[in-house]
């Protein structure tokens, strides 16, 4: 059992590496080749590639508390890793979610701490109605959030149906 979990860990860690590589890579390529243009239209009216400094979290929200973001980081991290039999254990794919949400918190991470913000480059829109620019750790974070919360809900509702099969 034992060997499970440690092979498990080492999965979704090395799931979370590459999550990381990726990240970081297009941020490389948006600092280098995005930065000096700001924005290339993609899809007309829809997506284009951005390049945007968040000195904040979400929606630029925090935006400045730099050490506050990165103690909830950190804090976030160790959470996950250390609860991670009790948070996914029970759900489908219990190495991708801690993988996707501990990738993109450390995609982040490495630039609030070696930049003091965090690159986002991903823009969708709608006329001028811009949904806030966001990066690849960005989206490993929703992604693993939301499957997290539509797996919880499916265990619940297969628990609950068990119990009222008995």
């Amino acid at each position: 059992m034992m060997n499970n979990d440690i092979t498990g860990l080492f999965r979704s860690l090395s799931l979370a590496a590459l999550i990381v590589s990726l990240d970081q890579a297009t941020k490389y390529l948006a600092v280098s080749r995005l930065k000096p243009l700001r924005s290339v239209e993609v899809i007309p009216g829809f997506f284009n590639l951005s390049y945007v400094e968040n000195p904040g979290a979400a929606w630029g929200m925090l935006g400045g508390q730099r050490y506050l973001l990165v103690a909830f980081s950190v804090f976030s991290l160790i959470f996950i890793i250390a609860q991670r039999k009790q948070l996914f254990g029970k759900l489908h794919f219990p190495i991708l979610l801690p993988a996707l949400i501990c990738g993109g918190i450390i995609g982040n991470l490495i630039d609030r701490i070696r930049l003091s913000r965090v690159i986002d480059f991903l823009d969708f829109y709608i006329g001028e109605n811009h949904f806030p620019a966001f990066n690849i750790a960005d989206s490993a974070i929703c992604i693993g959030a939301f499957l997290f919360v539509l797996c919880e809900f499916m265990h619940s509702r297969n628990a609950e149906k068990e119990q009222d099969d008995q």
